[in-house]
């Protein structure tokens, strides 16, 4: 019976060198060979997915940015961006609050790197996004027309508690660490991407698994109907687990595939 497979990328998919298993290679393409769907679910925006040994996997489709955009036999079937004045009016609060921005889109990250330059915090995230990007990356500036699903903030020594009051109550924000905090529309999550995925395949949620690492992976380890967390995957990620694999590097998503019988 065909099962819908999601890979959440940082931690899971590859690590942090962007290193993927050989064994992660193979294991995706023996789910395929057996009928399976395979998916990325991820909090990036689609901008930032694009390196070759990644796409290369050849997804069946792609979730991105938090469920705010998903991709199906390489079409996009939903997307859900900001309106201009709704960008504006965050760069503005977020000026106010002297919060640097990354703006995340389907095709653009918008950013101001000379705001990072020497930040000892997330200055190198920035210019890893600068190399990758080149000349996707774009200012943020007036006049400059917008398209993103999400953004994030530098929010070291700021009060999030005040910024996300002026925001507003549409949205809601994940605290990496006391430096980086993402936003995201109400109502949107990796979970609600798998929801959106079946409602639009006529897949029921009983056969789809999902695969994470962390606690940004929370929401659709609980939606999906099976949650695997990898053996390299923190406490807080484990504890919505149904299964723990093995580390990412010792075979983890083969191991899982195999013992769930996908493989």
């Amino acid at each position: 019976m065909k099962k819908l497979l999601f890979f959440d990328i940082d931690g899971t998919l590859w690590d942090y060198n962007n290193y993927i298993p050989e064994s992660t290679v193979k294991a995706l393409r023996l789910a395929r060979e057996n009928g399976h769907l395979i998916f990325m679910n991820s909090g990036r925006s689609r901008a930032f997915i694009r390196e070759e040994n990644l796409l290369s996997l050849n997804f069946d489709g792609i979730i991105s940015g938090c469920g705010t955009m998903i991709e199906y036999n390489g079409r996009t079937i939903f997307y859900r961006n900001f309106e201009q004045e709704e960008v504006e009016r965050i760069i503005s609060i977020s000026n106010g609050h002297g919060i640097k921005l990354i703006l995340e889109g389907s095709r653009y990250i918008y950013a101001n790197v000379e705001e990072y330059a020497g930040d000892p915090n997330d200055g190198y995230y920035v210019e890893k996004i600068a190399r990758e990007l080149q000349e996707d990356l774009k200012p943020i500036a007036s006049g400059m027309q917008y398209d993103i699903q999400k953004f994030s903030c530098s929010i070291f020594g700021c009060d999030t508690d005040s910024y996300m009051k002026e925001i507003g109550d549409e949205y809601y924000s994940i605290i990496h660490n006391n430096v980086v905090m993402e936003v995201v529309p109400k109502g949107f999550s990796k979970g609600t991407g798998i929801k959106e995925v079946c409602e639009l395949l006529g897949a029921d949620i009983s056969d789809t698994y999902a695969f994470g690492d962390s606690i940004n992976d929370r929401e659709m380890l609980i939606d999906a109907g099976t949650a695997i967390v990898m053996g390299n995957g923190t406490a807080a990620a484990k504890e919505y687990a149904d299964h723990v694999t093995t580390d990412l590097l010792e075979d983890g998503i083969m191991n899982a595939l195999k013992h769930y019988e996908l493989i």
